[in-house]
């Protein structure tokens, strides 16, 4: 680990990394592997995150340069004065450079903004890094549109589930919209869900305001950590109640958590991380309820386990598909 009084090298060594990062976690197929990589540098030392963070806050400006005056900046260093300032500008100059050479900048300067977008298949995880440095993680079977203009960013969740690292900026609400559901901040951590009856928001840290289509534009709920509700398919926003976001979230490390859970909401989670679905039809199978943790690419795991656990079995339909019925 480097120290507060390292010698200029390491300073430099320490701005290379944040820029070999920076332009790393641009590109869409960042693994799960590589973001725990990253928090943990991140983590290991101010420094580290001083400079990610300048990074972070000079791609943000470079949306307000043209195309030229970037490529510009990228080419013909100032002239020399203190150090610090400089071996900033040094760094910033690479990042430009490498960025530009990669397009990443290829959407700026255009009517509609930066927009993207992005979409998970089954058993897949996608961490997303966007260009104002707020990040998305993305659950299995996902699908969402990213679409930033001047005064808004905007994130369109057409199905799945997305945890959110919103990256503080009170001129520019980011505003996540997901069927008759729509929550807006301007900086936080929270997950949102879209299934077919519902939307279902939680948050981890910070505040969220969550509107439904169902209520005039002034009528909304204020969410902070440790609160979620759900917004129906008719646009009713629910009452707020507690949560645990690392039990909701757990998904991000590859697991399944069940606290109390009843075993028609088992079925329909694993339903997401399986190709045929998992169903129970049987009323009084359907409560019964289940306190357990399984990882999200084996639910056959979960299967085998269930008997042993409940007094069901697990039958396979004609269609492939499987049932939880008693026993």
């Amino acid at each position: 680990m480097m120290e507060t009084g390292d010698c200029a090298c390491g300073q430099t060594a320490v701005r290379d990394e944040a820029a070999a990062w920076f332009v790393r976690l641009q590109e869409p197929d960042v693994s799960v592997e590589q973001r725990q990589r990253f928090d943990a540098w991140l983590n290991e030392h101010p420094q580290h995150r001083e400079e990610f963070q300048l990074l972070q806050g000079m791609w943000t400006a470079a949306d307000l340069l043209p195309t030229s005056r970037l490529m510009a900046l990228a080419e013909t260093p100032p002239p020399r004065r203190e150090r610090r300032p400089l071996l900033h500008y040094a760094v910033a100059a690479s990042v430009l450079a490498v960025a530009l050479g990669l397009g990443l900048f290829s959407g700026l300067n255009q009517p509609g903004g930066y927009r993207a977008e992005f979409a998970t298949v089954l058993g897949e995880r996608k961490h997303v890094a966007l260009p104002d440095g707020s990040v998305i993680d993305m659950n299995s079977r996902s699908r969402l549109l990213v679409r930033y203009e001047q005064d808004h960013r905007v994130i369109e969740l057409s199905a799945g589930e997305a945890m959110f690292s919103v990256e503080h900026d009170a001129s520019r609400p980011f505003i996540v919209e997901a069927g008759s559901g729509k929550v807006t901040v301007t900086g936080t951590r929270f997950d949102v869900r879209r299934d077919a009856t519902q939307t279902r928001v939680a948050v981890e840290q910070g505040t969220v305001k969550v509107q439904g289509s169902a209520a005039p534009d002034n009528q909304f709920i204020n969410l902070t950590a440790g609160l979620g509700t759900a917004v129906d398919a008719q646009g009713k926003v629910l009452p707020a109640y507690a949560v645990n976001p690392a039990e909701l979230t757990a998904w991000r490390n590859g697991k399944l958590v069940f606290n109390n859970a009843s075993l028609g909401e088992v079925a329909a989670e694993v339903s997401r991380y399986r190709d045929k679905p998992l169903t129970v039809s049987q009323p009084n199978v359907a409560s019964l309820r289940l306190t357990s943790v399984f990882k999200s690419d084996d639910t056959d795991a979960l299967l085998k386990a269930l008997p042993s656990i409940l007094p069901v079995t697990v039958r396979t339909l004609a269609d492939g598909s499987q049932e939880i019925i008693s026993r």
